[in-house]
C-alpha cells in the first residue's frame, strides 16, 4: 500500500497474543499501545485465535481490497462452521472472489434482488412493521425474495424458530458469554458444535427454499450452478445474511430513534408524510429519495451498531497498512480483523459526537461527504438501507411518536414498546 505519510518509517505491529477479551477490550488495547493496529487473540480458540485488528477508519478499508487480502473461509473469522450445516457446500460467504463459484452465486443474488425490487417496494407500502417480531421479519424477507410467505407453507409459524436454531449453532463459538473460562473455552470456543443438532431444522428450511425459490433456481442453472448448490446458497444468503441482519437492524433503529426524542420524531413524520402525499399517497422510489433525513437516520443507526461487526481477511503478501498516525508491517498469511464499530465511530472522522446518535449527521453536502459506500462487497448492502427506510416510513405514517424500553438480546437490542401516539395527520390517517 502506498503511504501518504511521507517519510514516516514503517514499524512492527505492537502488542502480544494475550488472553481473549470482550468487545470493550479493543478500546483498552488502543489506549495501552497507543495504536489502532495491534495484535490480540479473539474467540474461538485456542487452535488459531491470533489476529491483527484494524481499529480505525483509515486502516479498516484494506479488508475490502481483495487484491491485498484473501477471503477464503474467513467469514466467521478464526474458525469456519462445518459445511454440513449448508448441505456440504462452502457457500458464497466463505468463497474468495477468485474462486469461480463466487462470481456465479453473486450474480444469482444480484439477479434475484433486481428481479424482486418492485415487489419489495410494493409490499413495503403495505407491510405492518410496527409489531416487531421474528415472524414479521422472516415472512417479509422471504416473500420479498421469492414471493412466497413461509408462514403459508409447511414451515408455518415455526420458520423463524428453525432459522434461529440454525443461526445459533454457527454463531455460538464467536461471543463470550461471561461464563468462567474453563467452561466457555472447551465447550464453546474450541470446536464447532455438531451439525446433527440442527439437521432436521435445516432439512425443513431447505424444503421451503427448494420450492419457493424455483424461479431463482432455474436462473442458477443458466449460470452453470446446480440447483442443489444454488439452493443452499440462497438459504444461507436469506437466513444468515438477510434475516439474521434484520433481526438486529429493526430493534437497533427503534432503540436509537426512540432515545433521540420527539423532536426527531416530528421531523421524520413531517418529511415522510410530505413526500408520500406528494407521491399521491404511495410509497415510491421517488418519494423515498426525497427523504434525506430518513436515509440519514438509518445510516446513523447502522454506523453506531453495524449488524455485522466483524470483517476478516488474510494477507496475501507482506504489506504495509496505514492508520491515521503510522504505517505498520503485516506479514504474509496473517489474519486481519476489523472491528467495525471502531471504524464507524472513529473520532478522527466523526468528531466529538462519534459515539453519539446524531440523526441528521448525513444530511446535506457535508453529511454526504461522510458516506463512503462504494467499496463494500455485500450484495445486499443497498437492500438493508432500503428496508430500514421503509421501516421508518411505515412507522411514521401511522404514528406521531413512541417510547420503548431497551434491553439486551443475544443479537443486539431487545425492544419493548411502552407508549405510542397514533398519527394525527398525513396519508397514514386516511
Amino acid at each position: 500500500m502506498a503511504s501518504s505519510l511521507g517519510s514516516i518509517a514503517a514499524r512492527p505491529v505492537p502488542g502480544s497474543y494475550g488472553l481473549p477479551g470482550q468487545d470493550k477490550y479493543f478500546e483498552s488495547r488502543v489506549e495501552q499501545h497507543g495504536s489502532t493496529v495491534v495484535r490480540i487473540n479473539v474467540p474461538p480458540g485456542p487452535l488459531n485465535p491470533r489476529v491483527v485488528p484494524l481499529l480505525d477508519a483509515k486502516s479498516f478499508p484494506v479488508l475490502f481490497d481483495v487484491d491485498k487480502v484473501k477471503k477464503r473461509d474467513v467469514f466467521t473469522g478464526t474458525y469456519m462452521p462445518s459445511a454440513s450445516l449448508t448441505g456440504g457446500y462452502r457457500v458464497c460467504a466463505y468463497l474468495d472472489p477468485s474462486e469461480p463459484t463466487h462470481a456465479k452465486v453473486k450474480q444469482l443474488l444480484f439477479s434475484l434482488l433486481v428481479s424482486r425490487k418492485d415487489a419489495v417496494l410494493e409490499e413495503g407500502g403495505k407491510s405492518d412493521f410496527n409489531k416487531l417480531n421474528d415472524a414479521t421479519s422472516f415472512d417479509f424477507i422471504c416473500d420479498a425474495y421469492f414471493g412466497v410467505r413461509p408462514s403459508a407453507t409447511d414451515l408455518g409459524a415455526g420458520g423463524p424458530s428453525k432459522a434461529a436454531k440454525w443461526l445459533l449453532l454457527q454463531l455460538a463459538p464467536l461471543p463470550t458469554l461471561g461464563l468462567p473460562m474453563f467452561i466457555e473455552e472447551p465447550f464453546l470456543h474450541t470446536l464447532p458444535l455438531p451439525s446433527i443438532l440442527v439437521s432436521g431444522v435445516y432439512k425443513a428450511l431447505y424444503k421451503y427454499f427448494s420450492t419457493a425459490a424455483s424461479e431463482a433456481l432455474d436462473a442458477a442453472e443458466s449460470l452453470d450452478l446446480s440447483r442443489e448448490e444454488a439452493c443452499h446458497n440462497l438459504l444461507f444468503a436469506t437466513v444468515f445474511n438477510s434475516y439474521g441482519g434484520f433481526k438486529k437492524l429493526f430493534p437497533g433503529i427503534l432503540a436509537d430513534v426512540s432515545k433521540a426524542g420527539e423532536k426527531l420524531h416530528q421531523r421524520l413524520a413531517a418529511e415522510i408524510r410530505t413526500a408520500v402525499a406528494e407521491a399521491g399517497g404511495e410509497v415510491t422510489v421517488a418519494a423515498l429519495e426525497k427523504m434525506e433525513l430518513t436515509n440519514s437516520v438509518v445510516r446513523e443507526a447502522l454506523r453506531l451498531d453495524p449488524p455485522v461487526k466483524f470483517q476478516y481477511g488474510r494477507a496475501k503478501e507482506e504489506m504495509q497498512i496505514e492508520s491515521h498516525d503510522a504505517v505498520y508491517v503485516v506479514n504474509k498469511g496473517e489474519m486481519l480483523f476489523g472491528y467495525q464499530p471502531c471504524a464507524t465511530k472513529d473520532a478522527r472522522v466523526f468528531g466529538s459526537t462519534a459515539g453519539q446518535f446524531v440523526g441528521d449527521r448525513f444530511v446535506g453536502d457535508e453529511g454526504s461527504k461522510l458516506l463512503h459506500v462504494g467499496n463494500k462487497q455485500c450484495p445486499g448492502k443497498n437492500l438493508v438501507v432500503l428496508v430500514g427506510r421503509l421501516f421508518l416510513v411505515e412507522l411514521f405514517l401511522r404514528y406521531d411518536t413512541f417510547a420503548v424500553e431497551v434491553g439486551k438480546d443475544p443479537l443486539g437490542a431487545k425492544v419493548t414498546f411502552t407508549g405510542i401516539t397514533k398519527a394525527t395527520s398525513g396519508p397514514g390517517t386516511q
